[in-house]
């Protein structure tokens, strides 16, 4: 839904399982209806779609694609961000580190992205720009030494370019406007600001350039223009508050570097404040968000470093002293406090002021995807839940 003439809101589908076109479709068509009638009865509402590889496939199949356009139009819903960023199934078995895989290095990542980019540029109406989030390259753990790390920034530079080249020609060709919004997150390939400035301008800026420019036949300075165009951030609030980074600072070394951010994805983090409470009820806290399903990295600042352990198991079986600690579960963005827990929700109002004076991006999504696996107090009917998000945040704006 459109909020103060400029700002599309809307949450992101990958809360509904969807493995295949069938799974995906009933559970759009149960759930969008009975979602826009709560919060956007008169206007039309946004969609944040997520498809599997296999529902985009089997998408493309017949007359699907139409009828699904068809069937937006009729519900008076529209289409404007997609998540990019899983592959597979994303419900209802292990996913961890497998919701990096494929990765950039990859041609399967690549092709599943520019079909979701062609599928983006039929459903998205006239006169709205597009975009879709993705991987941070890869999972870092998967790349060991400086000379793997290297090769694969490498080769996912390439990638991206090729997105890029493919943006160009949609524009070209449609006049719609679409941008891959890359993802960081803790134990990405790319995980924070620093690491973003350092892949654009060692790896995705001049490579990206060279291909740009033989392809494209135009100068350097057009081919980095265009490759900033196209290849943007998606600003999870909940993983830059894993990095115990400041949204103004943030956006402010992004806007410098020309680097553009195309969506926000509104999102919370657990955060454990120790000396908010008593030890051990807080240990018990955080062990009922202790789940088989996703990665939940928890971060720690120590001084001017950034501290991660790789999933919340591997700090419960340790249970030292600690003053603050954040956990990369999404939680509910109405929570402040669980317990003995607390949320970064303090991030997401910041993120909003932010955009009270500075419009940095005009794509929000909600993004907790955790309803299934969060505690059975906070499993309320989802889309009750969903609802209440979307007016939580409609407030506040």
């Amino acid at each position: 839904m459109l909020i103060k003439d400029k700002f599309h809101l809307s949450y992101c589908t990958n809360i509904h399982p969807g493995e295949d076109w069938k799974q995906t479709w009933e559970n759009l068509e149960a759930a969008l209806p009975k979602i826009k009638q709560q919060v956007s009865p008169e206007q039309p509402f946004g969609v944040g779609l997520r498809l599997s590889n296999v529902a985009s496939l089997e998408l493309q199949q017949g007359n699907r694609l139409q009828e699904f356009k068809d069937w937006l139009d009729r519900n008076n819903l529209y289409v404007f961000t997609m998540n990019g960023f899983p592959y597979g199934n994303f419900h209802n078995e292990r996913v961890k580190d497998r919701v990096h895989a494929p990765d950039w290095t990859t041609d399967e990542r690549l092709t599943y992205t520019q079909r979701l980019f062609d599928q983006l540029a039929f459903l998205l109406p006239q006169g709205l720009e597009g975009g879709i989030s993705t991987s941070p390259i890869s999972y870092k753990f998967w790349h060991s030494g400086s000379e793997a790390t290297d090769k694969a920034f490498k080769q996912g530079a390439t990638n991206l370019a090729e997105v890029a080249l493919q943006l160009v020609g949609i524009e070209a060709r449609t006049g719609k406007y679409l941008h891959l919004d890359i993802e960081p997150e803790p134990d990405g390939m790319l995980e924070n600001s620093k690491e973003v400035l350092q892949f654009y301008d060692a790896y995705l800026l001049p490579i990206g350039a060279s291909i740009l420019m033989e392809k494209l036949g135009c100068s350097k300075a057009k081919a980095k223009e265009l490759l900033l165009r196209y290849l943007t951030i998606c600003y999870d609030v909940c993983h830059f508050s894993l990095a115990y980074e400041e949204p103004k600072d943030t956006i402010g070394k992004f806007r410098e570097a020309g680097i553009k951010v195309g969506k926000i994805q509104v999102s919370s983090a657990l955060k454990i404040l120790f000396n908010e409470g008593d030890r051990e009820a807080i240990w018990q806290s955080l062990d009922r968000f202790n789940e088989p399903t996703y990665l939940h990295q928890v971060t720690q600042k120590k001084g001017d470093q950034v501290i991660t352990f790789r999933d919340l198991p591997e700090l419960l079986a340790n249970k030292e002293d600690y003053n603050e600690l954040r956990a990369h579960f999404h939680v509910p963005i109405f929570i402040e406090q669980y317990e003995s827990l607390f949320s970064t929700q303090d991030q997401i109002l910041k993120v909003l002021e932010l955009l009270k004076e500075d419009a940095f991006s005009n794509h929000l999504e909600i993004e907790t995807y955790t309803w299934d696996v969060l505690p059975k107090e906070l499993k309320l009917e989802l889309t009750a839940s969903i609802v209440r998000e979307i007016n939580w945040l409609k407030n506040k704006l």
